[in-house]
């Protein structure tokens, strides 16, 4: 199974540019000093050539420094990740440089890193004794999942005279995957040990007579369903025999992500799609915690990842994994293939979680359309992010004729959206609206929900 933290990297370092030495901070504070012969040799030009004595030998004391200075060959560079990368949240990365020379070295340390992820500082100062390795940390924040490239590493480097500097690079460049949320799933602890609890009592309860999964057999009595006569036991025994049912303890969740055009819509720093694979990936935990089969499907104008109904560490890596590279299409997504697609994958009654959004348009979405033939058999639950910014601006008061028609257009926006939720409802759909911090929490509770009223 491959880990979630990334792999480490090291490699020699060498020799960076055609002329990779330079002269130290502490070569030019010197050379001034010299200066001061120039006030003696206004009266004694002979002060002129001190003068020029203290520079040459200050030349010569940051070649003596160059030539004891380990070369770039005799150091080893290595990215160390000590945890993996999740969208939004802090990595620390460390760099560690073995110095196999007899000169401790000072260095400053420039890491090639992708635009998609911020950097806390651009560089890092460390110190290598002789003989040792030493080690500085910086963080990063990614602001985008999927895969990002780092680069080589870059060094400046000398001795602890700081007369003169060598500069180096490592070949370092690799490919780090960045999830989603991997903190969310820790925050819905609450909600794993309340599914874990449901779960128990139903094994303890046995709810007979609801569900479809079999149970036990016992003889016909008045009021049995016809459809519940086990004719083979029945032909067996000579008598009407009724099969007993339970609620089913291992039931499909899909996850179907939505990731058209409405989901590039931002909400501070992330995505309208980052806030629904947080939450899908959430709630995936919780499902597979309290014994359910997980499965996913995320969707453009095509399907971008699909993953079966599965449970297990490994079945949540491969949802994770798949969340990771769920990207935002800049077209409409295709509803209904994406339908097509659920409808032909999975026959048997399951719990549908729809993460989408709704365009306020005047003609009916393929969403609405589309809710009508997943409802004829199976649990649908359409899931919306909440459009805060309408809201605040129907609390705040108009106060001229610009914010009144802000004030109108947003009005009717909000008014046409809740129109086309009523008519998920009334299509048998359970509608959830939230804000988008909160969907995850918002998700967790209609689930357990559903749980704790057997509605599959």
């Amino acid at each position: 199974m491959k880990p979630l933290v990334p792999a480490n990297q090291a490699a020699q370092a060498e020799s960076a540019g055609r002329v990779p030495f330079a002269f130290g901070r502490r070569f030019f504070f010197l050379l001034l000093l010299g200066v001061a012969w120039i006030a003696p040799a206004w009266r004694q030009p002979r002060f002129l050539l001190a003068m020029l004595a203290w520079d040459l030998l200050i030349l010569i004391l940051w070649a003596w420094d160059l030539l004891r200075m380990p070369r770039p060959s005799q150091l080893t560079v290595r990215r160390v990740w000590k945890s993996p990368l999740g969208l939004a949240q802090k990595a620390p990365v460390t760099i560690e440089v073995a110095n196999a020379s007899r000169v401790p070295i000072s260095a400053n340390i420039t890491d090639e890193t992708a635009d998609s992820v911020r950097l806390a500082r651009h560089g890092v100062e460390l110190t290598a004794p002789a003989g040792q390795t030493g080690s500085a940390s910086y963080s990063v924040e990614p602001h985008a999942r999927g895969d990002a490239k780092f680069g080589d590493i870059w060094l400046r480097y000398g001795s602890s005279l700081r007369l003169a500097e060598r500069w180096a690079r490592a070949r370092l460049a690799q490919t780090v995957r960045v999830y989603p949320s991997l903190d969310e799933g820790q925050r819905m602890r609450i909600y794993l040990i309340r599914s874990r609890q449901i779960e128990l009592e139903k094994r303890l309860k046995r709810q007979r007579g609801q569900g479809r999964e079999f149970e036990s057999l016992r003889e016909y009595r008045a009021g049995d369903e016809f459809r519940d006569i086990s004719w083979s036991a029945t032909a067996r025994r000579g008598k009407l025999i009724t099969k007993l049912h339970q609620v089913e303890r291992s039931q499909a969740v899909w996850l179907v992500l939505d990731a058209g055009r409405l989901l590039r819509a931002r909400v501070k720093d992330l995505t309208k799609l980052d806030y629904a694979v947080n939450a899908a990936l959430a709630l995936a935990q919780v499902a597979l915690y309290s014994g359910d089969r997980v499965a996913l499907l995320a969707y453009g104008r095509k399907p971008q990842q699909r993953v079966g109904p599965g449970r297990g560490v490994q079945h949540l890596r491969a949802l994770i994994e798949s969340l990771a590279q769920v990207h935002a299409e800049s077209y409409e997504a295709d509803h209904i293939l994406a339908a097509q697609t659920l409808l032909s994958s999975q026959n048997q009654r399951s719990l549908i979680i729809w993460l989408t959004d709704i365009a306020e348009t005047a003609a009916t979405p393929d969403v609405v359309e589309c809710t009508v033939a997943m409802t004829g058999r199976h649990l649908l639950v359409v899931g919306v992010m909440q459009q805060t910014e309408m809201r605040s601006l129907l609390q705040a008061r108009p106060a001229n004729a610009h914010d009144m028609y802000r004030y109108s257009a947003a009005l009717e926006i909000v008014q046409r959206r809740e129109l086309l939720l009523r008519q998920l409802r009334q299509q048998g759909a359970m509608v959830l609206e939230a804000a988008p911090s909160g969907l995850s929490t918002a998700l967790a509770n209609q689930y357990l929900e559903v749980k704790e009223r057997a509605l599959l």
